[in-house]
């Protein structure tokens, strides 16, 4: 359909991976949309979000609110007289004012195959839950949580051993080539509805939740790790001290739930047992549990928190 004057609203990598698809594909980006600089890291040092740094880095100004239910947002929004939004993982709620301001309306990249895991973390909650395929899809927005009619969708199948990092840069460079397969194509694709049936919603991950229940079956805390790594991490304690675990393999074994059942760190569960491949000292860099045990050894009948 040609060259078109976008917005595009989004934050982490996922985004940024997308924006770049767009501005290499000849689109006119007029403006980015981005959560605000926040502290991050061991040194709280405030950092901007990867698509804040690649709009910056192509000349492209860049807007940061706190919120858009504004009237004085919404109008500056409008303003810019866009002939389409483009949102991707952006981390705000957009009103009725912003949905209807750009002539095509705003498009959204969705990892995952909707209507299953509508919401924040649908990487994680596909890898978690053991899901065997997931996808990208390219929807209008409407007001709802991603309940919007779908324009485009690509599957995937989520390998083994895949955790959700892995799956977050599959998904990327999918959703990439989509939203610009979908703009191409925009006059020609008849958007449809998502199905009634098969609704599942991808919760925010919790600090909680990303602690590791041995009571659970090492099949299940294998999922659980893979969905949580790299990041946040799926955590235990040993003396009192943080160890997150970023992958493991589920084996054979048995005894009191969260105890060691040898001196390689493996790892009683509810069912089975998991063995730590790679791993995280509070503080340290990720290292194999071969490097960790060398200068910090845990003895069989190590009891884990």
């Amino acid at each position: 359909m040609g060259v078109f004057r976008i917005v595009f609203m989004g934050t982490p990598a996922f985004a940024a991976v997308a924006l770049k698809a767009l501005v290499d594909a000849g689109h006119e980006v007029i403006a980015v949309y981005s959560q605000p600089p926040r502290p991050k890291g061991r040194g709280m040092e405030t950092q901007k979000s990867p698509a804040h740094i690649l709009a910056e880095e192509h000349g492209i100004p860049v807007r940061t609110p706190a919120s858009l239910r504004t009237t004085e947002e919404a109008a500056a929004f409008a303003a810019l007289q866009a002939d389409v939004a483009v949102v991707a993982a952006y981390g705000l709620i957009l009103p009725k004012a912003v949905l209807d301001a750009p002539r095509h309306g705003c498009l959204n990249i969705h990892a995952s195959l909707l209507p299953r895991w509508r919401g924040a973390a649908p990487i994680q909650r596909a890898s978690m839950a053991g899901d065997a395929n997931t996808g990208v899809t390219i929807m209008q927005m409407a007001e709802g949580l991603d309940t919007g009619p779908m324009l485009l969708k690509e599957e995937f199948a989520i390998g083994a051993d895949m955790n959700a990092g892995a799956l977050h840069d599959a998904l990327a460079e999918i959703g990439a080539r989509l939203i610009v397969q979908a703009l191409d194509q925009l006059p020609d694709l008849k958007p449809g509805p998502q199905p009634v049936d098969g609704v599942t919603y991808a919760a925010k991950i919790t600090k909680e939740e990303c602690r590791i229940d041995w009571r659970r079956s090492a099949s299940e805390l294998d999922r659980h790790i893979r969905g949580l790594s790299p990041a946040p991490g799926a955590f235990t304690e040993i003396g009192g001290e943080r160890l997150t675990i970023l992958a493991a393999d589920p084996v054979a074994g048995s005894d009191a739930a969260g105890t060691t059942i040898d001196d390689r760190l493996t790892i009683a569960c509810g069912e089975g047992a998991l063995r730590p491949t790679l791993v995280k000292r509070a503080g340290k860099r990720a290292m194999s549990v071969e490097e960790m045990l060398r200068g910090f050894a845990v003895p069989k009948g190590t009891a884990l928190s």
